[in-house]
């Protein structure tokens, strides 16, 4: 009993209770002669909460679990009308991972009852009524490699096994212990690919659910588990905004398939394509701008019990970098409720926003009681939650001017490739850190080793401010840098101090 109960406890936190704030996205997948294109994003859930777990039921219909009512129930999304249908309401449970039952018009879900019962059901898409597939096991995650034979992760005491069943016998074959959710059938083959999680080094591997032999494919990306295959047996797997791609055949590491420079593409996690790979849809969390934007909002209204739920339950808040003043949200709240008293009138007006992956820092006006205040905010957002925020304050207000002049030029020099004029802008122990404050480079000799080669190889290299924000003796800006004909986002922190740049902080995507 207590197995079972842990089993169910697992499930649940991992659907329930940590269900983020995500959209499905659909795109148009073109081969070319150099790789593959992707076009035409759209958003095709489009809801507030939990939009997950995509699957193609054909090339017109995409299927996927979506939020309703406190409920989760499986959405179709017409491609061709641009229209979802629901195709389930229950009431008294959930619905998770739907996805086509092989040669039948059927979909397979597992379906989570507010008793903690969970089970594998069958939905006629007909006439609409739903059967258990499976009554013996605590199935979490699922695919069909034949109409008559199902693989999947099965809740086995605290880890997930790989279950082989048999459906019309039925019989199941419990084959590895420590797996992943993520599991598909591999193109042009007779096989099932999963990850293996035994090591800390997680692979994704094959298995032949006939005959129960594995094989290993590829390394995971660091902790990274969700990916699809490409019918030309590529890999796809995704790392923040990022998808890289791996085949199996001719690559010896994971490569960039596509950035997403999109506020709006954080943290991808499922991914599936459809059985011509003409079209990829993927999950992403919605912008964390969302998130601080609810903060600020409620802050000026005052609604207390809104302002602390737009944070986590262990939120940091800390000084920049990383002097904490307190760990909580009910700390929060209590911090919050006190500034409330003392004061009839308190304010924030966000003047300048910069947003990266999973972190947004603003430029804030506060007033209270008539006092001004002019810092920035760096919040890090997961799961559609504050998880952090650190403040930034002016401590030399005089230097402003040539704080921002000393930081200009440094970007001057840096865009020309000017290696003396760079150096000449930074202190002789000049430090270069990893927000919050993991050091990378100390002194202006090691920065020398760092960038000279760096511009003798770099002859496109350029860097674009998209926005600036000045606190006093501090710079923070939002970088777009173009390297060997790639782009990428960063912010960086310039300290300035006697007129040169004294310490930086890279705030990076994640």
């Amino acid at each position: 009993m207590r197995s079972f109960l842990l089993c169910i406890t697992l499930l649940f936190s991992n659907y329930f209770f940590a269900q983020a704030n995500t959209e499905v996205y659909l795109f148009d997948l073109k081969a070319t002669d150099t790789g593959y294109e992707l076009s035409n994003k759209r958003n095709i859930s489009n809801n507030e909460g939990y939009d997950n777990q995509p699957s193609f039921y054909n090339d017109n219909v995409v299927l996927f679990s979506s939020t309703r009512n406190g409920q989760t129930d499986i959405a179709a999304y017409n491609i061709r009308d641009n229209k979802t249908r629901w195709i389930t309401n229950t009431p008294m449970g959930s619905e998770y991972s739907p996805m086509k039952i092989p040669n039948q018009r059927k979909v397979s879900s597992i379906r989570l009852d507010e008793d903690g019962k969970q089970l594998l059901y069958s939905y006629d898409l007909k006439t609409r009524k739903s059967t258990p597939i499976v009554n013996d096991l605590v199935v979490g995650y699922h695919t069909w490699f034949s109409e008559d034979m199902l693989v999947s992760s099965v809740l086995d005491e605290e880890t997930l096994s790989l279950t082989v069943t048999h459906i019309d016998e039925p019989r199941s074959y419990k084959l590895q212990k420590k797996v992943g959710r993520s599991l598909h059938k591999i193109p042009n083959t007779k096989q099932v690919s999963y990850v293996s999680k035994e090591t800390d080094a997680w692979e994704i591997k094959s298995i032949d659910p006939v005959s129960g032999a594995t094989a290993s494919i590829a390394p995971t990306l660091p902790k990274k588990e969700d990916h699809c295959w490409l019918i030309d047996g590529t890999l796809l797997m995704a790392s923040d905004n990022v998808l890289l791609k791996f085949n199996p055949k001719t690559d010896k590491e994971w490569s960039v398939f596509r950035t997403f420079h999109d506020k709006n593409i954080v943290n991808i996690s499922r991914l599936a394509v459809n059985a011509t790979s003409s079209m990829l849809a993927i999950v992403a969390e919605v912008s964390p701008e969302e998130a601080v934007q609810k903060h600020v909002a409620s802050f000026n209204q005052r609604r207390l019990d809104d302002l602390a739920h737009c944070f986590s339950e262990d939120v940091l808040v800390a000084n920049f970098p990383a002097d904490t003043l307190y760990t909580g949200r009910e700390k929060l709240r209590d911090e919050y409720r006190k500034l409330y008293e003392r004061n009839e009138n308190a304010s924030m007006q966000v003047a300048k926003r910069i947003v990266i992956g999973n972190k947004v820092i603003d430029e804030e006006m506060g007033q209270v009681n008539g006092v001004k205040d002019h810092r920035a905010s760096f919040y890090e957002v997961n799961d559609g939650l504050i998880d952090s925020m650190v403040f930034l304050f002016a401590n030399h207000p005089s230097e402003n001017e040539d704080a921002e002049a000393i930081v200009q030029k440094q970007l001057d020099t840096y865009n020309a490739r000017d290696i003396e004029g760079f150096l000449a802008t930074y202190t002789d122990d000049i430090r270069l850190y990893d927000f919050p404050n993991e050091l990378s480079t100390e002194g202006k000799e090691q920065m020398r080793v760092r960038y000279q080669r760096f511009f003798e190889n770099t002859p496109d290299l350029h860097c674009e401010i998209k926005n600036r924000i000045v606190i006093g003796n501090k710079v923070i800006d939002e970088e777009f840098l173009t390297i060997n004909g790639k782009h990428k986002s960063a912010v960086a922190v310039y300290e300035v101090e006697n007129g040169l740049i004294a310490k930086v902080t890279f705030v990076r995507v994640r």
